[in-house]
């Protein structure tokens, strides 16, 4: 631990003793925690960062919706409006953020909302959405006045909650012992070659409850770049800038790296409000564009021609749906 970090100690040490005494006042019924007729899922993390919670969400989409009625509510980050609003595809992600919109332009059939308050989002969705089976939340882990049927806890490969610190000094948002509630914990972005004996290694470290179950996820990128108007093959797409505003590019820039791509990284801050200078020099790059899916929506905003998005999707080591056992109403 750095100088700087050391300074930054009391603060975590404050920073701890009011989320612990939060939980502790949830644990214990001072405040309460609301169920709901309809099931709900919760996929979050207790670290900030990128944790693979968006595509987790789709997973459990192709998952579930040949079974369900779905319904995702998320936060709506960095969205220009508030209160309760159903996403839909002619939307920007201005409007109501980016990873919503990229749920409902990619699976059409299901509704998206966004609010703030997950309970309150849940009571809209009963009252005016009655035909709903499953509600999917996005990032809700610390949104305990919801009492979720399943909560899916993600912590990355590379930088794991068992070995990080309760911010500032650190990531986490809170306690590592905030790992209880989870019901299933999923160890996101492995590499390929992942050994038995590091599997091993990591659940002895992770220490999970009897009630709990692990997995481990890789990430798995198409072979095809798309616009809005055409599809490519990445083996054809080459000498290229790859422009990212999501909280760990890494593994995307190794993949790229491992095709032997030819491309200069401009890397931006997660969710990052692209300025128009911005957005002006970025449309008068010589080359073409390669951006997330997440990033496609806020710049396709404003930037038609010449730029290409890459999905991506994750692969479990075990059946899902067989291990959360959720069954229609």
């Amino acid at each position: 631990m750095g100088i700087f970090k050391w300074l930054l100690l009391p603060f975590s040490m404050i920073y701890l003793i009011i989320t612990n005494v939060r939980n502790f006042f949830y644990d214990f019924g001072i405040f309460k925690s609301y169920s709901f007729k309809t099931p709900v899922i919760c996929v979050g993390n207790i670290s900030v960062g990128g944790t693979g919670k968006s595509p987790m969400i789709e997973h459990l989409i192709q998952q579930y919706q040949g079974d369900f009625k779905i319904a995702i509510l998320s936060r709506g980050y960095k969205r220009n409006t508030k209160g309760f609003i159903e996403v839909y595809s002619d939307m920007t992600a201005t409007q109501v953020g980016d990873e919503p919109l990229q749920f409902k332009r990619k699976f059409k059939d299901i509704k998206v909302f966004v609010e703030a308050d997950r309970k309150y989002g849940i009571e809209q969705i009963e009252k005016y959405y009655s035909d709903i089976e499953l509600i999917l939340l996005d990032d809700a882990y610390q949104h305990r006045r919801v009492k979720s049927d399943i909560n899916i806890l993600l912590t990355t490969y590379d930088k794991p909650f068992y070995r990080d610190f309760i911010l500032p000094v650190g990531r986490l948002r809170e306690s590592r012992q905030a790992k209880k509630r989870a019901d299933l914990i999923v160890v996101t972005k492995c590499p390929e070659n992942l050994t038995s004996d590091k599997i091993e290694t990591i659940k002895t470290q992770v220490n999970t409850s009897q009630h709990q179950k692990i997995l481990f996820s890789t990430i798995s990128y198409d072979e095809k770049i798309y616009s809005q108007k055409e599809t490519k093959d990445l083996k054809s797409f080459d000498d290229f800038y790859l422009v990212t505003g999501i909280a760990n590019p890494k593994p995307l820039i190794q993949y790229l790296k491992d095709q032997q791509k030819n491309f200069d990284h401009l890397k931006f801050s997660d969710h990052h409000n692209f300025t128009e200078k911005e957005i002006e020099k970025l449309k008068a790059l010589k080359k073409p564009i390669l951006t997330t899916e997440k990033d496609f929506t806020r710049l396709s905003q404003n930037i038609q021609h010449n730029i290409f998005y890459i999905s991506i999707e994750v692969k479990l080591d075990k059946d899902l749906k067989s291990l959360l056992n959720i069954k229609p109403q």
